[in-house]
């Protein structure tokens, strides 16, 4: 996922101190949702045993994957954020795609050869070349051959790495509309305007591809080749989650605001109501957790529960709120999310998020087994151990071995490449001005 290099300014450390915290939390909610599941599957727990909050929670851990989502969005269109609504200088395209390139290739492609040649070889065989170029190229989550194939984490890879090609041209175009006009006000509006529709963009594709997973017999408007070809770029198989992301550029823009002019009547009422935002989104979980349980689920399950088209929004608000409130709020409220510990796991995430999945099921696979007559909480503090003990260090030495350095072998190619831009132009005035 999107990982920051921290900054000089106070300010700056503690923002990103709290994001790393965040981070880690949405980690914790993936893994967490793994392990409930894989012990699910080997009859340590049945769903409903404990009660529906308790369902609940269990398996509200997928939408960790939201969390991750949000903060990307948040992270990733920072610069773009200073350009459209404070004139900063528009961020290098080239610099962008290099810094995401040498952060999620190395580690991905890696993985993808490791897993191909000790848990999926077969992907290496001629018949399913189709398949592997998907993995290859970021697409797999836009077929059922490979969707949640090799690795299960793989698709969301997909959709992040999606999210990031064509971050630059959504800013784009953002930038043609809020520059018609010179007034920083209306800047801001423009641009929620533009993230608006965007929210609304991941909507309705959710909607229409939903329906097809519903009912995939039904009558097509378009040549089935077109059709598969739409559904193929705009949905995949369970969406591409603009929602989400634009609800994280939605929460950028508001925090940019608040450091820019932290004197304006709004930023002091975010400031002061921070405890009150992060508890609104804190709420706002805890409500799209427990849905199901509501009075009101006979109104909200063809929305929430038969279509899903609106849990991806009400999670992503939920987080939205909660990060903002972490972002804005005093020491209070983010001296938790700031802990070293919790930010050292942040700084493990992507391998954690990689790696977790595939361990855990080999062990459940291979060694759980003859664990079969121990007391049922202990066999699933056994998932627990296996994460603390085996999966954190492996993905640490994953870190200081595959990530870390591409990472700063990128941030030396791309100061150098500057240091090049910088030298042609003076380099050629002077040839210029010696003929």
């Amino acid at each position: 996922m999107a990982l920051i290099t921290p900054a000089k300014a106070s300010k700056q450390k503690n923002t990103i101190a709290v994001l790393d915290g965040v981070r880690a939390f949405a980690c914790f909610l993936v893994i967490g949702y793994h392990i409930n599941k894989f012990s699910h599957d080997t009859h340590i727990w049945n769903y409903g045993q404990y009660g529906g909050v308790t369902t609940g929670f269990a398996l509200v851990g997928g939408y960790g994957v939201t969390l991750f989502f949000v903060l990307s969005g948040f992270l990733l269109f920072i610069p773009f954020t200073k350009s459209l609504l404070f004139k900063d200088s528009w961020p290098s395209p080239r610099t962008y795609y290099l810094r995401r390139i040498f952060r999620i290739w190395p580690g991905y492609y890696f993985s993808l050869a490791i897993l191909l040649l000790f848990v999926a070889p077969n992907y290496l065989h001629f018949d399913h070349l189709k398949q592997l170029f998907l993995f290859a190229t970021f697409l797999m989550d836009s077929s059922q051959k490979t969707y949640q194939a090799i690795n299960g984490p793989f698709w969301t890879l997909a959709v992040e790495w999606q999210y990031y090609m064509l971050l630059p041209l959504i800013a784009l175009g953002i930038r043609l509309v809020v520059c018609k006009t010179d007034d920083q006000k209306r800047r801001s509006v423009l641009v929620f305007l533009c993230l608006f529709a965007l929210v609304l963009w991941g909507l309705l594709t959710r909607a229409w591809g939903r329906s097809f997973d519903i009912n995939p017999h039904q009558h097509l408007w378009l040549p089935a080749y077109l059709h598969n070809l739409i559904m193929f770029c705009l949905y995949g198989q369970s969406g591409k989650y603009l929602e989400d992301f634009a609800i994280g550029m939605m929460v950028c823009v508001v925090y940019q605001l608040v450091q820019r002019h932290p004197e304006t009547r709004a930023s002091l009422f975010i400031k002061r109501g921070s405890w009150g935002i992060w508890l609104l989104g804190v709420a706002g979980f805890c409500f799209m957790s427990l849905w199901f349980l509501t009075p009101y689920y006979s109104i909200l399950a063809p929305y929430i529960g038969a279509h899903n088209w609106l849990v991806e929004l009400g999670f992503a608000i939920s987080f939205g709120l909660g990060i903002l409130g972490l972002l804005c709020g005093p020491m209070s409220l983010r001296w938790f999310w700031e802990l070293k510990p919790l930010r050292w796991i942040g700084m493990l995430s992507y391998g954690l998020y990689i790696w977790h999945e595939p361990i855990l099921l080999w062990f459940r696979d291979n060694v759980f087994p003859q664990f079969s007559s121990w007391p049922n909480p202990i066999r699933y503090s056994l998932y627990w151990a296996v994460v603390i003990l085996g999966v954190v260090p492996l993905c640490y030495a994953f870190y200081r071995v595959i990530e870390l350095p591409w990472i700063e072998i990128g941030v030396q190619y791309i100061r150098s490449r500057k240091r090049v831009d910088i030298a042609q132009p003076a380099a050629k005035a002077q040839i210029e001005q010696a003929v």
